[in-house]
């Protein structure tokens, strides 16, 4: 399989770095930023702003980020696959759904499917409501308490406990994910029901191909107008209102951890968190990382060497 190679900003290999701090290798050729193992796709940045995608999946991980001719400013725009998107969708009565977590270490991932009605959009727009990227956590808790007071939705929380098991299983992420999106979207059409949205439409994590290959076996598929796009925030006030309720969803299991934990867990996957995960492990023992962490992250190593255990 052919190594796919982008160029991105120095901005972006800074978010890149941060997104798959969790896959690093720990390895730095010649070079290179950071070299990161995903779902079998091995991620090279080098300091001239090229990234190389080898291995399974590379297609798909590449087009998150840009395209093999892909510049910094063209990086920015969103990348859909499979149906194209209709050309009206952001007015359109639209089911978004959107994940939290994946990239963070402590905490349970969180996936939301929430349905906006095309009369409700200025409403939304009224409450401020666009991507949770760009909101504070404070601001994040006040929208999403005035959604939940009116908003369709479906939440669904993964706990570290159960993550680890299906991971240990041999699932990947993307396929624990795509489960957690099918799953959230079939429930909230079942709460619609006999109403239907004019669209579905997924935040891309995975190419549609990639995405339904992981849905393989599933009783219910949900593949009815469903579109996939990444930065759906920017397209549609749903997927940014399922963007809000998830954050929020995560949030709030987050500080229940840290409650258990008995002091506060830092959010992400870096120093810190090596550094929270050891002290962890010296007042709990080991066996407490899996009902606070993702054990598969490369934090879980670094961290027993802190509390030398290995």
């Amino acid at each position: 399989m052919a190594n796919i190679v982008i160029q991105v900003s120095k901005s972006d290999i800074t978010k890149m770095k941060e997104y798959y701090q969790p896959f690093n290798t720990g390895k730095t050729p010649p070079g290179s930023v950071f070299v990161a193992k995903k779902d079998n796709c091995t991620i090279t940045a080098y300091r001239s702003g090229k990234i190389m995608f080898q291995g399974a999946g590379n297609e798909a991980e590449a087009k998150q980020w840009g395209t093999p001719t892909a510049n910094a400013a063209k990086t920015t725009k969103s990348k859909t696959s499979g149906p194209p998107l209709p050309s009206n969708i952001s007015s359109m009565s639209v089911i978004g759904s959107d994940e939290v977590g994946k990239g963070d270490y402590f905490g349970p991932m969180t996936v939301v499917a929430s349905y906006v009605n095309k009369e409700q959009i200025p409403l939304l727009q009224e409450l401020g409501v666009k991507d949770s990227k760009n909101l504070t956590d404070p601001q994040i808790i006040k929208i999403a308490k005035d959604l939940l007071t009116f908003l369709p939705y479906s939440l669904l929380t993964l706990p570290n406990e159960k993550y680890n098991q299906l991971q240990a299983s041999g699932m990947t992420q993307g396929k624990i994910t795509a489960i957690l999106h099918n799953q959230a979207l079939n429930h909230l059409l079942d709460k619609l029901a006999p109403e239907k949205p004019e669209a579905i439409l997924v935040d891309q994590f995975a190419e549609a191909g990639i995405y339904y290959r992981h849905l393989q076996g599933q009783k219910i598929i949900c593949r009815e107008n469903v579109f996939f796009s990444t930065k759906a925030e920017g397209i549609h006030l749903a997927v940014a209102a399922a963007s809000i309720l998830a954050r929020y969803a995560f949030l709030k299991a987050f500080d229940e951890l840290s409650i258990k934990a008995g002091f506060t867990l830092p959010k992400g996957a870096g120093v810190k968190v090596d550094q929270a995960a050891a002290r962890l492990i010296k007042q709990k023992g080991v066996g407490a990382l899996n009902e606070f962490t993702k054990e598969h992250f490369a934090n879980t190593g670094k961290a027993k060497k802190m509390a030398n255990l290995s």
